[in-house]
């Protein structure tokens, strides 16, 4: 609950005071200067140029607010066979890549995507929540998409385009002068996606069962983990990771996933970007599975009678009628009520927890480093969230093949000053105190009428089951729309509503 303490002399009119009030105990007064963002600027550095600054300014990106986001899997639909040669099949599964084949959605919601991406902060790899910080994690990328989390990091030699040209010939088996006109139409050392698509289907009808494979690798690999803002290349480097169809099994892919799309959603939330590369299938069916009152989607199947599919196939597309700016304020209004934090707890009988998903350090993909920290969204492993430690330096780390390796004193270290949650969104005292000098829980201003309220309130556990929680949420909405007050009789039946729906 907050309330607005009485004007004083010493604050301006550009600045409002509040006094948080826990269990009708007053404890601290807080101070924010609306439009401002974060008063504390140590932690988002960045801010400065971040979307989430100007959009408070009413300065949006372009004529179209909303980021454009490709997603192939109406293609992939088309160039993935039902089923592959016994020949192919057999490296492919082992590869531990087979999952995308199927993962992909037909389409993708791009105002549900930008509207998070308008959260996310590359400081911190986490999305900035009106009640604390959540990231997309090693272990929803495990039971998303059923990729491998532990192996090694790949550090690439640099492809030119004349090596590009060399790589086709030897492991894509196409002559040289085909190779050396494909590259130059690319305009750099790609390959074009349709292409390697053609290359499969040739060499799958001669049975020449190598070629074909690695071809079809690269080519669903880069319509999926390392798709970039071309659109339709991929880079020729990435063949050779499957030089070798025996040892490609040894990488971490899912950390491949994440690095890449921890890399361009930090590219996205700056206000001069406009597009969103790597895999937007495994954002838009976190949201899906974190945030079941936002967005609209198609469920195929319940997680009860799942028989170990990855969890990424449970959604299907469906078009939502909201803009980005529609869902801003929804987002605004979020409570940790509206979350499932744990939504992967009845999919462990196919993707067992592991402990190296508390792993906090930096994850390598080539050049690309990220911090990986999961300190900072703990309640998404049942633990209360603390004040978290400040974000790694990756541009000093110099052993992050080493510290994923012996990961183990890392995540001690992360649990170590946690506990057990007893409610699924528990926090110690002080954190929310803590975020809200140091982010922004708003994207959009109130009514210049209207003071802002700075929302550090204590949530009650609300309704776990996640159609209560819509219940809530919506009845909630409803009465904020309309200034219900709960003294007033015509609204007293909506309000014990409420209070039942929450008690669930």
């Amino acid at each position: 609950m907050l309330m607005a303490l009485p004007p004083s002399e010493e604050i301006s009119d550009a600045t409002k005071q509040f006094q948080v009030i826990k269990d009708g105990v007053y404890t601290e007064a807080m101070v924010f200067k609306p439009g401002e963002g974060p008063y504390d600027t140590s932690l988002l550095v960045k801010y400065e140029h971040h979307v989430a600054r100007h959009i408070w300014f009413g300065e949006e990106r372009g004529p179209k607010k909303e980021l454009k986001v490709a997603g192939h899997g109406l293609k992939l639909t088309s160039r993935v066979p039902l089923a592959l040669p016994p020949q192919m099949e057999s490296w492919v599964s082992r590869s531990g890549l087979a999952s995308l084949q199927r993962t992909s959605l037909n389409k993708i919601d791009t105002n549900l995507v930008s509207a998070f991406v308008e959260r996310w902060h590359l400081e911190t790899s986490s999305f900035h929540m009106p009640f604390g910080e959540m990231s997309i994690t090693l272990d929803d990328v495990a039971c998303l998409l059923h990729l491998p989390i532990r192996g090694i990091f790949w550090s690439p030699q640099d492809v030119t385009e004349e090596l590009a040209v060399e790589l086709a010939v030897d492991y894509l088996g196409v002559s040289q002068g085909q190779a050396q006109s494909h590259v130059r139409s690319c305009r750099g050392s790609y390959y074009k996606l349709e292409w390697l698509y053609d290359i499969f289907v040739h060499h799958r009808a001669a049975s020449s069962w190598a070629y074909a494979t690695r071809a079809y690798l690269l080519m669903l690999v880069g319509s999926t983990i390392f798709a970039d803002k071309t659109f339709t290349l991929v880079e020729a480097r990435y063949l050779l990771l499957f030089r070798d169809l025996d040892g490609c099994s040894g990488y971490s892919w899912g950390a491949a996933a994440l690095v890449t799309l921890y890399r361009y959603l930090g590219d996205a939330s700056m206000y001069s970007c406009k597009q969103l590369g790597g895999y937007p299938t495994l954002l838009h069916c976190w949201i899906h599975e974190y945030f079941p009152t936002v967005g609209k989607r198609g469920e195929n199947w319940n997680p009860a009678g799942n028989c170990g599919l990855p969890r990424a196939m449970r959604w299907s597309y469906r078009q939502g009628v909201l803009k980005v700016d529609d869902l801003r304020p929804i987002l605004d209004e979020l409570t940790p009520t509206d979350v499932i934090w744990r939504p992967f707890e009845d999919h462990r009988a196919w993707r067992v927890f592991d402990e190296i998903c508390l792993y906090r350090g930096c994850l390598k993909w080539g050049e690309i480093v990220v911090p990986y920290l999961p300190d900072r969204c703990l309640r998404q492993f049942g633990y209360r969230q603390y004040v978290p430690s400040p974000p790694l330096d990756c541009m000093m780390a110099t052993d992050i093949d080493v510290d994923w390796i012996s990961y183990h004193q890392s995540v001690v270290d992360v649990i170590g000053s946690s506990s057990v949650a007893t409610t699924p969104s528990e926090v110690v005292d002080g954190y929310l105190e803590w975020y809200y000098r140091v982010s922004h829980p708003r994207l959009v201003p109130p009514h210049r009428d209207a003071p802002r309220e700075v929302p550090v309130p204590v949530y009650d556990v609300g309704p776990s089951d996640p159609d209560w929680a819509r219940v809530s949420t919506l009845i909630r909405r409803y009465l904020r729309q309309v200034n219900a007050e709960e003294e007033d009789p015509q609204f007293s039946d909506l309000f014990e509503a409420l209070h039942i729906s929450r008690s669930h």
